[in-house]
């Protein structure tokens, strides 16, 4: 039974169409499901189909035809509608585009002007110093001159960050140890 109430719980599952469905997409299907059930609120079967070069309309059927057959049934989703349609991102890129720049204004995203092989390099550097690998935030103050291409970063705050977890409870970490991520990357997919 699907609640349209915004406060109440809604969870999903977001498998790419990219391959043969495994194990972990069947048993995070079955742990929300269950969830929502219990919660009174709704499970979505959201497609992840941001990997363009993968992605096979044959993998997608084959996530339906896999949920089915473990009994697996959803609320919401590509092929049911829902308040929330559409549930491609595919599907929903105006609707990222329209965050990001508001992201962009406000100040919380940068634009990283940053090539596959100065990400790699840093990565390697990081491997090489025996440290977890966080973006440098070289494009953030000084974005370099000449470069169109673009992603959108996520500049995260610092400080620490509290949330209470319905199961472990009240928990924290520090933000420092997240690096600033990609919302919207250079071919204008999240």
């Amino acid at each position: 039974m699907a609640v349209s109430d915004e406060s109440s719980v809604r969870v999903r599952i977001a498998p790419s169409p990219t391959g043969f469905a495994h194990l972990g997409t069947a048993s995070t299907a079955l742990y929300n499901l269950v969830f929502a059930r219990q919660e009174g609120g709704t499970f979505v079967l959201r497609v992840d189909d941001t990997d363009v070069e993968r992605n096979r309309p044959e993998y997608e059927q084959l996530i339906y035809e896999g949920l089915h057959w473990l009994g697996l049934d959803w609320d919401e989703g590509p092929d049911k509608g829902g308040p929330h349609a559409p549930y491609r991102q595919s599907e929903r890129l105006d609707v990222y585009k329209q965050h990001a720049a508001r992201l962009l204004a406000d100040g919380t995203a940068y634009r990283c002007y940053c090539t596959p092989e100065e990400l790699d390099s840093e990565r390697k550097q990081a491997q090489a110093e025996k440290r977890p690998y966080r973006y440098s935030r070289r494009c953030l103050n000084n974005p370099p001159a000449g470069r169109t291409e673009f992603a959108v970063r996520f500049k995260v705050p610092g400080g620490e960050v509290k949330f209470t977890d319905m199961i472990r409870g009240e928990m924290s970490f520090d933000s420092g140890l997240i690096g600033d991520f990609i919302v919207v990357k250079s071919n204008g997919y999240p």
